[in-house]
């Protein structure tokens, strides 16, 4: 390729490369865009530390931080493309016409026509593009309400009874566009009527293929909602709540929901577990039958961790250990997952076989314990690489029951004593 001289004003300041888009500052220096915003972020988070102004790279004097202010230079991008045109044969690719990021007020006009019906539709996807593009436009819609505007298309959905297209467009910016501030905080702590609309998204059947899309958002929002929700909130949550809470672990085996959406509603278990009467709420829901049946099928470490982190929860009630017991393969998918998936597992395995030969101990459990492999892993973690407690507590276990195990060829004796 030949070497080509590239004229000096058409190199920006900061990257010293062809600017794609040339923008000039309240100082009169042109810079390309990408260039100068990133140096006003990066100055900007220096110069909240070092009480500093943000300056010019090239004059020192101040700047403002808005980048709203930074004005295009149209004649210098006409030039650059011309001149990028007249030498691609020397290998000098040609510059595109950038994209112009949109003000706040277009995106408050956009966010404002959510609620006019006629048009709802198409502002929501519009407002969906925009989030996507870049995560200037995502903080900038957040800004003008947009967190505000899904809510109230969710909730009016959901009063009306309408599933209309829309409500994908408004799961997913809510999601996207959500971030923990204060404003949103107090929007969303105490609204009854959203948990409400997003419990009647989950339990209704839409008749197309969006159904395990809109359902995994509409989970995702909940988390959202459920992480920062008062614990008023949280302790009144009613037994229907939990009850659609096991109905998404259900469907996961039968595949009408997706994976993401499982993961979350066990974190949302998790979340909501300590609060009130929850715990007893999620066993009367059926949910440790569905715990253990997922965990039988599954073969990822993340969803194992959350299954055993409810299970261990949930068998520090008798209740939770009795229904834990019903199951046929309780005792064994907990041995089975100890000392093969991740210390956590371990961690909560542990505290599910001490809570049962604690509290839960009779001859048939006793027996069963040592049948499926239970008293051998117990005896393998108190060899294996594992944190001193966990060994501690697996002696204690063993020592316990020494005298229903102690006859076992399976034992080695002195780790009964």
């Amino acid at each position: 390729m030949e070497e080509v001289e590239i004229p000096q004003y058409f190199l920006c300041p900061i990257s010293l490369m062809i600017m794609k888009d040339p923008v000039t500052t309240v100082t009169g220096i042109t810079y390309d865009r990408e260039s100068i915003e990133m140096w006003l972020l990066t100055a900007e988070e220096e110069a909240e530390e070092e009480a500093e102004a943000v300056t010019c790279p090239v004059t020192k004097q101040k700047l403002p931080r808005d980048t709203e202010l930074l004005t295009p230079n149209h004649m210098l991008r006409r030039l650059i493309q011309a001149w990028c045109i007249a030498n691609a044969s020397k290998g000098i690719d040609r510059i595109p016409t950038p994209k112009y990021p949109l003000d706040k007020s277009h995106m408050l006009r956009l966010v404002r026509q959510v609620n006019n019906h006629q048009i709802c539709i198409e502002a929501l996807r519009k407002i969906e593009a925009l989030v996507i593009e870049n995560e200037k436009n995502k903080k900038c819609l957040e800004e003008v309400g947009a967190i505000k505007a899904m809510v109230s298309f969710i909730v009016k959905s959901f009063k009306e009874k309408k599933l209309i297209n829309g409500l994908e467009h408004a799961l997913r910016i809510f999601h996207l566009v959500w971030s923990p501030t204060t404003k949103n905080e107090q929007l969303v702590k105490e609204n009854h009527d959203l948990i409400e609309a997003i419990l009647w998204i989950l339990r209704s059947e839409m008749m197309n293929n969006n159904q395990v899309i809109i359902k995994t958002h509409a989970m995702m929002v909940l988390k959202n909602v459920i992480e920062i929700s008062s614990s008023n909130l949280l302790s009144g949550l009613q037994p229907e709540f939990f009850q659609e809470m096991v109905n998404i672990l259900r469907k996961e085996s039968k595949h009408h929901i997706s994976q993401q959406a499982t993961k979350v509603a066990l974190q949302v278990l998790i979340d909501t577990c300590p609060w009130g009467r929850n715990k007893h709420k999620i066993i009367e829901s059926g949910a440790i039958f569905e715990l253990i049946e997922l965990e039988l099928c599954n073969t990822e470490k993340r969803v194992s961790e959350l299954i055993f982190c409810i299970l261990a929860h949930l068998c520090t009630c008798a209740d939770g250990r009795a229904e834990f017991l019903k199951h046929a393969a309780g005792i064994s998918v907990i041995t089975k997952r100890t000392l093969r998936v991740s210390s956590t597992t371990d961690d909560c395995a542990i505290q599910i076989l001490g809570s049962i030969s604690k509290f839960s101990a009779t001859k048939e459990v006793l027996i069963e314990m040592l049948r499926v492999g239970a008293v051998s892993k117990l005896c393998m973690v108190i060899q294996a690489d594992c944190e001193d407690y966990l060994k501690k507590k697996a002696m204690e276990i063993l020592r316990t029951h020494s005298y229903a195990w102690g006859n076992s060829p399976c034992i080695q004796i002195h780790l009964l004593t």
